[in-house]
């Protein structure tokens, strides 16, 4: 992160793009947190299944379907699996969900203690703004919306800054929904463009060999992969959603106005440096792509 381009944070686009990746950052690293995995794991939900519930608990009344759908590339059977394991372990997602957030606070003091208190200086700021986002096409972000805010002002800007997180995510899933792909597909195309080494991003995120191999075949059959490898086609279709994603969701920056937005960038960039080596440590350089500049 600290290696990004400079900005020009008058320009939308732009200031979404940069600022996205602290947007990811701030939220993504507790999903791997031993503090977390240790909270929801007594809750009697184990290793990753501890993340998709907290996680899903907004959307999570709607059912499994409803989630699978919102979370996009993410195993369907892990989803249904969190669901089952919920119910055995007579818990609720409520509870996966202040696990987490109990985690968080934690977590941040002990791992990037810079970010408390611009976090807690944004919230009443990001509020109004979350409020008046778009919420058509976008249930996993107006699901969110339902949730208690919390009265600690750090653990406040914290949910503000996921909201913008969900909200451009469900934006990023309706682009890659107009442009045909299935969930493992985007998967397969996101690797490459990456530079990330073969199948990597969709075993990650729970698809089977069988099932990356279909995505691979749908792929070669509009000329976006050819023999098992993603064309530069399909790299070309990647980077189209990626700047597609940035352009269609530029609307709290621009709120936000570019002094603003200079100030995000200056008060989160460190600590996120902090909480992305935390992700390295936790779960491996790879993962939380969308914080990781990506190779030239």
């Amino acid at each position: 992160m600290s290696e990004a381009p400079e900005t020009d944070l008058a320009d939308p686009v732009q200031a979404a793009r940069r600022c996205s990746r602290s947007v990811q950052t701030t939220i993504g690293w507790i999903f791997w947190d031993p503090g977390a995995v240790a909270r929801t794991e007594a809750l009697g939900l184990p290793g990753p299944i501890g993340y998709l519930a907290s996680r899903a608990a907004p959307l999570a009344p709607a059912g499994p379907d409803a989630v699978i759908a919102a979370f996009g590339s993410i195993s369907p059977l892990g989803i249904r699996l969190a669901f089952q394991l919920v119910e055995q372990a007579g818990t609720s997602f409520e509870a996966a969900w202040a696990a987490r957030d109990e985690a968080v606070l934690d977590g941040l003091a002990a791992h990037a203690p810079a970010i408390l208190e611009p976090l807690a200086r944004l919230g009443p700021e990001l509020w109004p703004i979350v409020e008046e986002l778009p919420t058509v096409g976008r249930a996993f972000f107006g699901a969110h919306l339902r949730m208690p805010r919390p009265d600690d002002p750090v653990l406040s800007g914290w949910h503000a800054v996921n909201c913008l997180r969900e909200w451009r995510g469900d934006t990023h899933w309706a682009i890659v929904a107009a442009a045909g792909l299935t969930g493992v597909e985007a998967s397969v195309l996101h690797n490459a463009w990456l530079g990330y080494d073969d199948g990597w991003l969709p075993t990650s995120r729970g698809s089977t060999p069988d099932e990356v191999a279909a995505a691979l075949a749908g792929l070669e059959g509009r000329g976006l992969a050819d023999d098992g490898r993603v064309t530069q086609a399909g790299i070309a279709l990647r980077q189209r959603i990626e700047d597609d994603t940035d352009r269609l969701t530029t609307l709290p920056w621009e709120r936000l106005g570019p002094d603003r937005c200079a100030r995000f960038v200056a008060d989160l960039e460190p600590p996120c440096e902090l909480l992305l080596a935390r992700v390295d440590e936790t779960a491996g350089p790879n993962y939380q792509p969308a914080s990781r500049l990506r190779p030239r």
